[in-house]
């Protein structure tokens, strides 16, 4: 709901999320592998385009960069061949020191943080139900904890109360 809400401060933190992972790629081989899982599964490639991956050290594109990677995208990002047997993991040499029209002809050009946003307005109703399926026990657990907490401590003053009163010698 939040989200929603404040959905323009909710686009900036996403996008201040991807820029940070595409930064950091190839630090974590586990951001590495759901950066790459994002861009194949949404059809997209960096932020806001393909030339955000000029933030990244190894794919940036100034001539100072020794990385053979340089003004490189990943291969996540390239346009895929079904028939093709094996990945080209090199498929997206060179391709930010093209334009647009020209790297379209092999890589997704668009950026994924508009496809993540209309994804989840379109499965708006998917995840609401998913968070409601994950709250509801928690929920459920929290409220059996305090009734359980309060029967507890029922019982220790049942107890107090009749060992405070237990002057009947014949008890």
């Amino acid at each position: 709901v939040l989200g929603f809400v404040f959905s323009d401060k909710a686009r900036g933190k996403v996008s201040e999320i991807i820029n940070g992972a595409i930064v950091h790629y190839r630090d974590d081989l586990d951001l590495q592998n759901l950066i790459d899982f994002g861009q194949k599964e949404f059809s997209c490639c960096g932020g806001v385009s393909y030339k955000d991956w000029s933030q990244n050290m190894y794919f940036n594109c100034t001539p100072l960069n020794p990385s053979r990677e340089r003004c490189s995208v990943p291969f996540s990002c390239c346009l895929q061949d079904t028939h093709q047997a094996v990945i080209n993991t090199m498929c997206g040499r060179g391709m930010q020191a093209m334009g647009y029209l020209e790297a379209s002809a092999f890589i997704h050009t668009n950026g994924c943080i508009d496809k993540l946003v209309n994804w989840t307005h379109g499965n708006l109703f998917l995840l609401g139900g998913i968070t409601l399926g994950l709250a509801v026990p928690q929920l459920m657990g929290i409220l059996l904890a305090q009734i359980l907490i309060n029967q507890i401590s029922d019982q220790i003053k049942l107890q107090l109360y009749n060992q405070q009163h237990r002057a009947d010698p014949w008890y």
